[in-house]
């Protein structure tokens, strides 16, 4: 009888764990999502590649995104930020501004502005830009169902213009994220967001290149360039292929008008992730620190420092007492890799040493007077930007 009674209990189990993995691989959405420990948040990962192809409609020869818009629209939030602001420009009352100077610039006034943002975990955490928020008092969100709630600002990053922003709303309907390797050139995405504070709105086009850089936008920069319209108001918003999984955050345009010309660029889920992940967990953002001024190298480096090719990047200046110091790298080495990863130019140079952990080792690949060398460099943490 015991036996008989082991036996259907393994046989259930056996048919349960089955339908688990049939649900977590084709509808993963349908699974409740468990909170890990304090500060951990897990967030929700696309287990299939995106389609090349957005899927076809009822017409025939005809294709839509309303499968994926569906999906990432409730995911995506207003933002209405208000911040007090002093002095004399922009008073509203000109008999004051005249005859009570003195007073005027003592009054607050509030300038107010409009964003996006992305909700990326149920509990309440919404991924934006920095200059979205920034210097704000009063962060209000509007929800795709028209709630309005208040939400503080957890942290924010500069350096990558990031912001993470939490509401104690629960139960939210958080983003699917996508995969960054699974993303080529050509493919289609849409840009979700808020548009000169029209509401919710998705524009269509085609990823145009990947990993931009040295755009001069922030320190960090490794840019999706969309010719999907990013404007005004879009900033914060998600960035989704056809499916509506997350591949990145709006972030800003190339416009001499101030409208879309058709090249936007949104900052990268790889990013986005790590960044969310270190705001939550301590409430900033750590990275890697050198002590190096590095430099491009063009031919005339190239030549007067007798290198076959212009490749990796300069060290015009080594921080005194700094890691790189203490490792013996020199002003006029010339950086190849680090950890095995190419450092074509600064930025790359910048992102590779930013990835390392404080603390940690690396090892360096240095050309200095034509010849290779290795050094071990023990990662500082970056001191913070002033």
């Amino acid at each position: 009888m015991l036996r008989k009674f082991w036996l259907l209990f393994a046989q259930a189990c056996t048919l349960v764990l089955a339908l688990l993995f049939v649900v977590a691989t084709l509808r993963p959405d349908l699974l409740p999502r468990v909170e890990g420990p304090d500060n951990v948040v897990l967030l929700q990962q696309a287990s299939a590649p995106a389609p090349a192809t957005p899927a076809a409609s009822a017409g025939e020869g005809s294709t839509t995104f309303a499968e994926g818009a569906k999906r990432a629209m409730p995911s995506v939030v207003n933002i209405e930020t208000s911040k007090e602001l002093r002095g004399r420009s922009g008073l509203p009352d000109d008999v004051l501004r005249r005859y009570f100077p003195d007073l005027s610039d003592r009054l607050p006034r509030r300038a107010t502005s409009l964003g996006s943002g992305v909700i990326m975990a149920s509990d309440g955490y919404v991924l934006t830009n920095y200059h979205v928020v920034e210097g704000a008092d009063d962060i209000q969100l509007v929800l795709a169902d028209g709630r309005r709630v208040d939400a503080k600002l957890r942290g924010s990053d500069p350096e990558t213009d990031l912001a993470v922003l939490k509401t104690d709303v629960p139960d939210l309907p958080a983003i699917m994220l996508g995969s960054l390797e699974r993303v080529q050139v050509g493919d289609p995405v849409l840009a979700i967001g808020n548009p000169f504070g029209f509401g919710n709105t998705v524009t269509a086009g085609i990823v145009s290149a990947l990993g931009r850089q040295s755009l001069g936008i922030s320190r960090y920069e490794d840019f999706i360039q969309t010719d999907a319209a990013i404007n005004p108001g879009n900033s914060g918003g998600a960035l989704v292929d056809a499916r509506g999984n997350l591949i990145g955050i709006n972030s800003t345009i190339y416009s001499r008008s101030g409208g879309s010309l058709g090249i936007g660029f949104a900052i990268p889920v790889t990013i986005a992730k790590d960044v969310l992940a270190q705001i939550i967990e301590r409430g900033e953002v750590t990275r890697g620190w050198f002590g190096v001024e590095p430099q491009d190298i063009d031919g005339e480096i190239a030549k007067v420092l007798s290198l076959d090719r212009p490749d990796g990047v300069m060290i015009r200046n080594v921080v005194r007492g700094g890691p790189a110091d203490r490792a013996g790298v020199q002003a006029r080495d010339v950086v190849i890799d680090i950890e095995g990863r190419p450092t074509r130019n600064t930025p790359a140079l910048l992102s590779r040493i930013a990835s390392l952990p404080p603390g940690s080792h690396a090892k360096v690949t240095l050309v200095r007077d034509g010849k290779l060398l290795a050094v071990d460099v023990v990662v500082g943490r970056r001191p913070k930007a002033s």
